[in-house]
C-alpha cells in the first residue's frame, strides 16, 4: 500500500446518496433518505422542500428553537434505535469558522445530519541526536470508538464554548498529563480536512493541528483512561507503520502524514505521490 491509500480511505463518501440539509439558504449538511424520513416523521419541526432538500420548518427560527428541536429529535431517534447512541457533548454547527453558530448538535449525531465537525490533534515529538522521535498513543481497548488503534499523542473533538487552543491545552492535561505551562508552547501548524462516510452518515471534518516539542526527559501519563500507553518511536518507524498498514485511527494517519511532509521526511524527491498527498490533505468538504 502507500500513504495515498490513507487519503483515499478518508475520502470515501458517495454524495449521490444524500440530500442537503440547510437552514434558510445556508447548506449545513446532508442526510440519507432513511434518516430523513425518520426525521420528518417526528412532527412539524422539520420539512422537505420542493427541491427535495431538508431543513427546519419556518416556525423554527432562533438558535434556541433549533437547539430544542434537535435535542428532542435526537433523543427520540436514539430511543427508537435510529441513532445508535448520543455522547452528551454539544458541537457548534456553522457554515464557516468565521460565522456564528446556527445551532448545536450532539457530537455523535453530527454524521447523521452530515454536519461539519472540528477537532484538535497534537503531534508530540522529541529531538534526539539521531533525529525526531514521535510520541504515539495506543487507544484503550475499552474505548467505544476505534479501540486499540494507534493515535496522535493527544486529540479531541471541538466542543461548543471553547477556543481551539484552549481545548487543545485542556486535552493535553486530560489525556497525557501535560502541564499547562508546557502545553502553552504548542505551535499551531494548520488543518487537515476530509469527507468520510460511515454507516451513520457523512463526516465532512476539519482537524486543527498542533506540534509540541517536548523535553527529552518528559514522560506522558495516561491520565483519563482513554489511552492504554504511549510509545516514543523514531520518525522513520512511525512513517513505515503508516505507509504499510491501517494501524492508526483513520484520520490520525492523515495528521502524521502532514507532520512527515512539514518536517521534510516526505519530499517531492523521495515520495512519488507527494503532490497528491499535499492536495489530498486539504479536501474541499462543502456538501
Amino acid at each position: 500500500m502507500s500513504y495515498l491509500d490513507h487519503i483515499k480511505a478518508c475520502n470515501n463518501a458517495n454524495f449521490s446518496r444524500y440530500a442537503r440539509f440547510h437552514i434558510g439558504n445556508a447548506p449545513l449538511g446532508a442526510v440519507r433518505s432513511d434518516f430523513a424520513s425518520a426525521l420528518i416523521g417526528l412532527g412539524s419541526d422539520f420539512i422537505r422542500d420542493e427541491n427535495g432538500e431538508y431543513g427546519f420548518a419556518p416556525h423554527v427560527q432562533t438558535v434556541a428553537q433549533r437547539n430544542e428541536s434537535l435535542h428532542q429529535a435526537t433523543a427520540t431517534l436514539c430511543d427508537k434505535g435510529i441513532i445508535r447512541h448520543l455522547h452528551g457533548e454539544k458541537f457548534d454547527v456553522r457554515t464557516a469558522l468565521s460565522e456564528e453558530p446556527l445551532c448545536q448538535l450532539d457530537r455523535f449525531a453530527m454524521p447523521y445530519f452530515g454536519c461539519r465537525s472540528w477537532g484538535v490533534h497534537m503531534n508530540g515529538y522529541v529531538r534526539k541526536r539521531d533525529g525526531i522521535h514521535m510520541w504515539i498513543a495506543k487507544r484503550s481497548q475499552d474505548k467505544p470508538t476505534y479501540p486499540g488503534m494507534l493515535d496522535n499523542m493527544v486529540a479531541g473533538g471541538q466542543p461548543a464554548g471553547l477556543g481551539f487552543l484552549e481545548n487543545m491545552i485542556k486535552e493535553c492535561g486530560e489525556e497525557a498529563d501535560i502541564p499547562p505551562s508546557l502545553a502553552r508552547t504548542l505551535q499551531a501548524v494548520g488543518t487537515v480536512s476530509y469527507l468520510y462516510e460511515t454507516k451513520e452518515g457523512l463526516k465532512p471534518d476539519v482537524m486543527v493541528n498542533y506540534d509540541l516539542e517536548l523535553p527529552k526527559d518528559f514522560e506522558p501519563r495516561c491520565a483519563d483512561g482513554e489511552v492504554e500507553r504511549f510509545d516514543l518511536l523514531p520518525l522513520g518507524e512511525v512513517a513505515e507503520i503508516v505507509r504499510n498498514g491501517f494501524d492508526f485511527k483513520f484520520n490520525s494517519a492523515l495528521v502524521v502524514i502532514d507532520f512527515l511532509i512539514r518536517h521534510g521526511h516526505l519530499t517531492a524527491d523521495n515520495e512519488p505521490d507527494y503532490g497528491d498527498l499535499v492536495t489530498g490533505l486539504h479536501r474541499d468538504i462543502r456538501v
